[in-house]
């Protein structure tokens, strides 16, 4: 199924450039005042965060998705310079996620005083981080990497997020996130799936993730089950704290 966006347009960097964006809107909106910015993984901007975008519009949430790779350069560089602020935590990257939120604070029409921020993979870390720095309501990380400090989340809004235990590289960090938040006394619902590997909430229709996740460290692959259950999970506590 291919997952159209409602609206697609650009936002001004402070380098010049206009960076790509997508919004997703509901039928029916919710009481909340709130949507949500959808952070892709290292894929980019591709249908599988449609996808996700549109679950997020169907439930009530309009949902921006900007792409975190047009930044001005030449795509090798647009991305590497992408992931070198996922590791650093400064880079043009929180720029590009403060344009969308600002934007939905202010687009006339959407009646937005609340946002959140939902990731996966590398997005799931930029939720974090960005979540951390800026006024956002709710973070939705998903199978990211953590900062192994607690105080690098000192301020962080309330988390709803999860990990597949499968995962052989990141995920414990779930179990570390929950230490860290447990400290901070900030709310949260972050659960680990025992049965699940990385990216079980992507579902990109690929031979790497089809025939091959079994067979990588990560484990990565979509589980149906697993994804479901966390979609129950995130709109629960979206229900809760906004």
């Amino acid at each position: 199924m291919t997952h159209t966006a409602d609206r697609r347009f650009t936002l001004s960097l402070s380098n010049g450039h206009a960076m790509a964006c997508e919004l997703f809107l509901p039928r029916q909106r919710n009481d909340k005042q709130a949507a949500i910015i959808a952070i892709h993984d290292i894929f980019g901007l591709t249908e599988d965060i449609r996808r996700i975008a549109r679950r997020l519009a169907d439930a009530g949430y309009p949902a921006v998705v900007p792409d975190l790779y047009d930044n001005g350069s030449m795509k090798p560089l647009c991305v590497t310079k992408t992931l070198m602020a996922h590791e650093t935590g400064k880079g043009l990257a929180f720029e590009q996620l403060d344009s969308a939120r600002q934007w939905l604070l202010a687009e006339p029409g959407l009646d937005v005083t609340k946002v959140g921020v939902m990731g996966f993979c590398m997005g799931g870390r930029f939720a974090l981080l960005y979540g951390q720095r800026a006024p956002i309501s709710v973070v939705a990380p998903f199978y990211g990497m953590v900062p192994p400090k607690t105080e690098a989340l000192q301020g962080i809004c309330p988390v709803v997020g999860g990990w597949g235990a499968k995962d052989w590289i990141m995920g414990h960090h779930g179990e570390r996130l929950v230490k860290h938040l447990e400290v901070l006394g900030v709310k949260h619902d972050v659960k680990t799936y025992p049965d699940a590997g990385h990216s079980y909430m992507n579902n990109h229709d690929t031979v790497f993730f089809r025939d091959l996740g079994d067979y990588s460290p990560l484990r990565a692959k979509y589980s149906e089950a697993e994804a479901e259950d966390s979609w129950r999970r995130v709109f629960a506590f979206f229900d809760d704290v906004l």
